[in-house]
C-alpha cells in the first residue's frame, strides 16, 4: 500500500510541475535556440506619427500681446481637461479662431506646429505656437489588465506600454500579441501580430506604440491547466497528498 502511495505521489508531482509557467513561455528578450526557436524580426527606422482625420489637437499661443493671444483661443487647462480641442475634418483641415482652415493631415506634430505658427503670425507677428495631439492614447484589451493609457513620450515602446498596464498576465499568449492600428482615410485597420518573447522585437516594426493603437493579448489555450508558480504547485500537492493518504488509509482499514 505504501508503494502505491509513493507511485501516486510521483505521478501527481510530475503532472503538476509540467503545468508551471516557464521562462521559455513567459520570458522577454530571449535568444532563439534550437531548443526554443523564436521568430527573427528586422530592424526598421522609426517613423513619427502623422496626424490623421478625426485626430484632435490642442495648442497654446505665446506672444507679448497677452490680450490678443487670449482672444485667439489659447487653450486653458481646468478640471482635468483642456477647454478646447480642434478636430481634423475629412478634408484634412482644422478650424482655428480668426484663421482660414489650416491643413495639417499627414503632418507630424512638429510640422503641424510650424504650419499653425506661420498662420497665426499673419495676425500676431511675434506669435509662437506650442501644439500637441490631444488624443494621444493607446488601449489594451485581453489578458493584460485592460484600459486606456496616455502616451507620455515620443517613441514609447511595447514594453513600456505593457508596463503601464501591470504587464501581460501569465495566461496571456505572448507568442501572438496583436496591435490593431487604424489607417487614415477610412481604410481597414492594420493588424500586426508578433511574438514578444524574442529579443529581435527591439527596433522592429512591432516595437513602437502610436496614438489610437489597440493592443490585444489573447489567452493561451492551455492556460486552464497552468499554475502560476511553484508555491501554488506545492500547496496543491500537499492538499492532494493529505486527501489521497486519507482515502488509502480508509480503504486499507475497510478491507482488513
Amino acid at each position: 500500500m505504501k508503494k502505491l502511495v509513493y507511485i501516486a505521489l510521483l505521478v501527481w508531482a510530475a503532472i503538476s510541475f509540467s503545468g508551471c509557467y516557464s521562462h521559455r513561455v513567459i520570458g522577454y528578450l530571449q535568444d532563439s535556440t534550437k531548443q526554443n526557436p523564436l521568430p527573427q524580426y528586422d530592424s526598421v527606422p522609426y517613423e513619427p506619427y502623422r496626424i490623421r482625420v478625426n485626430d484632435e489637437i490642442i495648442y497654446r499661443i505665446i506672444s507679448l500681446d497677452e490680450q490678443m493671444s487670449k482672444m485667439l483661443g489659447t487653450n486653458t487647462y481646468t478640471s482635468g481637461q483642456y477647454a478646447n480641442s480642434y478636430r481634423v475634418h475629412s478634408d484634412g483641415t482644422i478650424d482655428l479662431p480668426f484663421l482660414k482652415p489650416v491643413k495639417i493631415q499627414g503632418l507630424t506634430e512638429v510640422e503641424a506646429q510650424e504650419v499653425v505658427r506661420d498662420a497665426f503670425r499673419e495676425i500676431i507677428p511675434d506669435a509662437d505656437v506650442k501644439l500637441t495631439l490631444y488624443n494621444k492614447y493607446f488601449s489594451v484589451i485581453g489578458d493584460a489588465h485592460s484600459g486606456q493609457f496616455y502616451i507620455y513620450k515620443e517613441k514609447m515602446n511595447i514594453f513600456q506600454a505593457l508596463a503601464m498596464t501591470g504587464d501581460v498576465m501569465n495566461s496571456g499568449d505572448r507568442r501572438h500579441i496583436r496591435i490593431i492600428r487604424p489607417k487614415d482615410g477610412g481604410e481597414e485597420p492594420e493588424i500586426l501580430e508578433f511574438d514578444i518573447r524574442t529579443n529581435t522585437i527591439i527596433n522592429s516594426k512591432y516595437y513602437y506604440i502610436y496614438p489610437n493603437d489597440v493592443i490585444y493579448v489573447a489567452r493561451t489555450k492551455d492556460s486552464f491547466y497552468q499554475v502560476n508558480n511553484y508555491a501554488g504547485v506545492l500547496g496543491l500537492i500537499t492538499s492532494s497528498v493529505g486527501l489521497l493518504t486519507s482515502v488509502l488509509t480508509y480503504l486499507q482499514f475497510l478491507y482488513k
